[in-house]
């Protein structure tokens, strides 16, 4: 009975390989090394060769994707994290509050935005006997152009 080889952290994954194991096209994992979010080796042949370990950052992109958080934010996250090895269980658990909060965020503001919205349209205008009360004399067009409550976190409906 043959047996696998154990994988090691530091065992080298060809481009094909990392591409079948997490789903991210080679194209995608090319984009991600020039945005500095994975590194490669190269071997003799000019191929790429991924560390194993680079299936976790991997991963923790995919996840931020998926939450919504923009690519920037996990490169600034991705200078917390060891670039050598796979991120603790530690090291995640910090990352994934982090981006929690970022999202309970979103939550309030896209709730605010909601209540806005069922009361006004944050002063377009398109309730104007409503309008005579949130915004007498049109006082808001001195805050800008368009429905400038509605881009007010922290404003007077914001939970926060």
């Amino acid at each position: 009975m043959s047996r696998e080889p154990i994988a090691h952290p530091n065992d080298l994954l060809t481009v094909g390989e990392v591409a079948a194991r997490t789903g991210v096209a080679p194209s995608a994992l090319r984009f991600y090394e020039a945005e500095g979010l994975i590194t490669a080796e190269r071997n003799r042949g000019n191929q790429r060769l991924y560390r194993r370990h680079m299936l976790r950052r991997i991963a923790i992109i995919l996840a931020a994707r998926r939450l919504g958080i923009s690519l920037a934010d996990v490169a600034e996250i991705f200078t917390t994290l060891p670039a050598d090895e796979a991120p603790s269980h530690r090291e995640w658990v910090r990352v994934s509050r982090l981006w929690k909060r970022e999202l309970e965020d979103r939550r309030r503001y896209i709730m605010n935005l909601e209540r806005q919205l069922t009361a006004c349209i944050g002063c377009g205008c398109l309730s104007m006997r409503l309008c005579d009360l949130l915004n007498p004399d049109d006082r808001l067009r001195t805050r800008g152009p368009g429905p400038v409550r509605l881009h007010e976190p922290g404003g007077r409906d914001d939970p926060a």
